[in-house]
């Protein structure tokens, strides 16, 4: 078992104390057909209500850090604050996005991974304990803490129900928000290790294996709708409403795909070691294990807008409506550009 190979997070954990391929389908391999021309893209688009309402109208070229500790990885933003997994050791931190001030830090379990937020309540991967807790957004309290598969790490919410990819099972598990019960498991590729929902279909990133897949499971019965070939050593997926996109963090690149069917439309050019990707509502951002920044995105056709500085290698990445947040899993910190 290749357990330290899984993500660069966990190659960091692995380091420091102990430490960011699917099956075959017909749907596997390139396509003898050159995939469609990307979009044209207008002028840029203003900056969001809540920007412009708080004279955000410039570019991220400033950008804040506080210290929290630990070893951050996972990012989620609940509406108001920002919950920072993993900083401390062992919990989970909310932040005021504001002004970056903690306003809490919470116990989860053993080497706590990603959070998924479902509208009350923030959910956390356990890794080592291969469980997932409910914490309540307003207040942090502990509603439960729930069995996985073994190894969850990254974690999503479809509106419905939460999902966690399970590292060492090959699957997702499919969980009942109002009590944990889990309602299905269903295989993904090797090692899935980033997940997104479409608004009908989970996108699940297969880090292990040789073959470098994403695979598409409807959401409604955890079926499997086809896995389809990105760049190398896939980690991040997110959904712009338009197109799946996914990390390639051995490529340096990000692929775009075509949700109806998986036709890669476009791969493209980023930062060193990418891990996570975040949409603004008119680009794309992206965490640079390797290179220590972000890279922005133009949405209708992937044109690098620029590279910003984080901390010490950033995992996790959110939005919050105004700031794009990074994880910094080396220097036990959150940047906010």
């Amino acid at each position: 078992m290749k357990t330290c190979r899984l993500i660069p997070a966990l190659l960091m954990w692995c380091a420091s104390t102990l430490v960011a391929q699917s099956p075959s389908t017909g749907s596997i391999g390139a396509s003898v057909t050159p995939p469609p021309p990307p979009p044209v893209c207008n002028a840029s688009a203003l900056p969001n209500v809540n920007q412009l309402a708080l004279l955000r109208w410039y570019g991220a070229n400033m950008v804040s850090t506080f210290p929290i500790g630990g070893r951050p990885n996972g990012l989620v933003f609940d509406g108001q604050n920002i919950w920072a997994v993993g900083g401390p050791t062992n919990s989970v931190s909310k932040i005021r996005a504001n002004d970056g001030a903690v306003l809490g830090t919470f116990p989860v379990g053993n080497i706590p991974g990603y959070a998924a937020f479902d509208g009350s309540n923030i959910w956390v991967t356990n890794l080592l304990d291969n469980t997932v807790s409910k914490l309540r957004a307003s207040d942090g309290a502990n509603l439960g803490t729930f069995p996985t598969g073994k190894f969850p790490w990254v974690i999503a919410f479809d509106g419905s129900s939460i999902w966690v990819a399970d590292i060492l099972d090959n699957a997702v598990s499919k969980i009942r928000p109002s009590d944990g019960a889990t309602l299905g498991v269903f295989p993904a590729g090797p090692t899935p290790i980033g997940i997104a929902f479409d608004g009908q279909n989970l996108w699940v990133a297969n880090q292990g294996g040789p073959g470098n897949t994403v695979t598409k499971l409807r959401a409604s019965d955890g079926a499997t709708l086809g896995t389809f070939t990105v760049g190398s050593n896939p980690v991040g997926v997110t959904f712009d409403g338009r197109s799946i996109w996914v990390t390639n963090s051995n490529s340096n690149s990000v692929t775009r795909l075509r949700p109806s069917d998986g036709k890669v439309t476009g791969t493209f050019a980023v930062g060193s070691s990418p891990q996570f990707i975040a949409f603004d509502g008119t680009n794309l951002w992206v965490s640079n294990l390797g290179s220590d920044n972000v890279t922005k995105l133009r949405d209708c056709d992937g044109a690098a807008l620029g590279t910003f500085p984080a901390g010490q290698a950033p995992v996790g990445i959110a939005f919050d409506g105004v700031n794009v947040w990074t994880a910094n899993n080396m220097d036990g910190s959150v940047s906010k550009l």
